[in-house]
């Protein structure tokens, strides 16, 4: 078994299966969206013949939506998905920003809470899609005065609360609107069903991954990952890789793969961030050349699943630097060049 061709397969950054970026954000059931405009792009290398304004008018419709989800992180996913996931994560992700804002000394009552939503709630039934400057100056025309730190705080609760997740597409900046004019249908599920709903969509998407890798991925607790998995039952075998059992999905891929592919992939890219150990994929000693170790994801350069090297996503030409030895240096003027083309189409 190749662990990281069947990665690549699974992740859909080889030989996509899908056609919009609808169904490739529902394979992946949530993709990291820290980055507001590459986000496009991680969608778009896994979608054939991607188009930017394909993105839009499922974004704009609300078919998917962006939001603080796993992690207390920003995440693309699917309105039908909407429902269950959000039941199922926003308690630990509540519990991951509480202690983000106890650990920077801020405390917020219900009183400012209830007061700030309402006003969060008015702008964005005005505008539509409001941004953050919308909801500051809707603050100072009350004469609350509150710096963006504590503000992002606010909106992230907002989300995690269900009164708002993201409005029409901007070409720099996030919007907001109100949920319910936003998503029009989605999934309710149990407990369960949406723990043993998670576990699949992540194993289908991202096999071959161990128990750590999807509670990290996940933001849930041991346990809770542990339960799913037991669901899956028969869904799911183990292989054995040095020394650790990775789990694969009978739904995952295992054709297709061929050699010889380069990728550049965007900041924050799922091929990275859905993984608690990259040692498959990176070295140790290049690690910090991939992420920080606070979090902080760079673009990648990719060659037959094997990361080699950076490159710079908002420059003119292309530029890359890398830190494999020189015959693992891809060339990839095709590659910018898709790249380049997916921004204009």
């Amino acid at each position: 078994m190749n662990p990281i061709a069947l990665r690549l397969l699974n992740q859909q950054l080889y030989a996509p299966e899908f056609t919009s970026p609808t169904e490739v954000v529902r394979h992946m059931c949530a993709m990291q969206a820290q980055d507001y405009r590459m986000m496009r792009w991680a969608v778009a290398m896994r979608t054939r013949r991607a188009s930017h304004e394909a993105f839009r008018k499922a974004y704009d419709s609300g078919e998917i939506v962006r939001m603080h989800l796993l992690r207390g992180t920003w995440q693309l996913l699917s309105s039908k998905d909407y429902a269950w996931m959000l039941s199922l994560c926003a308690p630990r992700a509540i519990a991951v920003i509480n202690g983000w804002m106890k650990a920077g000394g801020i405390s917020i009552s219900a009183k400012e809470s209830s007061q700030i939503q309402s006003i969060l709630v008015r702008v964005a039934e005005e505008q539509g899609s409001a941004t953050k400057e919308d909801f500051e100056q809707a603050l100072i025309e009350h004469d609350i005065v509150m710096d963006e730190h504590r503000l992002s705080y606010h909106i992230r609760m907002a989300e995690l609360g269900g009164v708002l997740c993201s409005g029409d597409l901007h070409s720099k900046k996030a919007t907001y609107a109100l949920t319910s004019k936003k998503i029009s249908h989605s999934v309710v599920l149990s407990n369960e069903e949406a723990l043993a709903q998670m576990a699949r969509r992540y194993f289908i998407s991202r096999a071959p991954a161990t128990l750590e890798d999807f509670a990290w991925w996940s933001g849930l607790n041991i346990g809770e990952c542990r339960q799913a998995v037991a669901m899956l039952g028969d869904e799911l075998h183990v292989e054995q890789i040095d020394g650790r059992a990775f789990y694969l999905h009978e739904k995952s891929r295992t054709r297709g793969y061929r050699s010889g592919k380069s990728l550049l992939l965007p900041p924050y890219d799922e091929y990275l961030i859905s993984y608690k150990s990259r040692d498959l994929v990176i070295s140790s000693e290049h690690t910090p050349r991939a992420h920080s170790n606070n979090g902080i994801f760079y673009p990648v350069v990719v060659r037959d699943g094997v990361i080699c090297g950076n490159w710079k996503p908002y420059s003119k030409r292309l530029q890359t630097t890398f830190f494999a030895t020189s015959e693992c240096v891809p060339p990839l003027d095709g590659e910018w060049e898709e790249y380049q083309q997916y921004l204009v189409r």
